[in-house]
């Protein structure tokens, strides 16, 4: 039995696969350079499925991108696809079919966010405790 690699959890779906395989963008000469292979010389296209599958592997796990398995290009698919608007369209596309399905309450949604550093945290949470013992100059200063 063949051992089951970790990212296989995270396999897309046939009908997700089905839904967006259309939409991925795909290699195109640049009309303006001059190539030493005729057109379709060359590397064949590879098989976008996997690709898709470990970069969406990447953005659900957060893991860094040389750890993904096997080695891959994923990464450099993900900038031309992310270039193209491939995921802002599969996200449009999955916001509308939620929409449709469960319906969404625009009415309640907000969208908010800072991260900042507290300056003011100085007073409620004390003095820094690594800097027991160090003489008084030498302690953080949050001036």
């Amino acid at each position: 039995m063949a051992e089951k690699k970790s990212y296989e959890s995270w396999l897309m779906s046939d009908e997700f696969w089905e839904a967006v395989k259309d939409e991925i963008p795909l290699y195109e000469r640049d009309s303006q350079r001059e190539y030493k292979r005729k057109p379709g010389a060359g590397r064949k296209a590879p098989d976008y499925r996997p690709i898709l599958g470990k970069i969406l592997y990447v953005l659900r796990t957060g893991c860094q991108w040389k750890s993904i398995p096997q080695g891959s290009n994923a990464h450099r698919y993900f900038q031309l696809w992310q270039e193209a608007g491939f995921f802002e369209w599969i996200w449009a596309k999955g916001l509308k079919a939620y929409d449709e399905l469960q319906g969404i309450d625009w009415e309640w949604l907000a969208l908010d966010g800072c991260m900042t550093k507290a300056p003011l945290a100085q007073e409620s949470v004390g003095k820094n405790p690594t800097d027991r013992g160090k003489k008084r100059d030498e302690t953080q200063s949050f001036d």
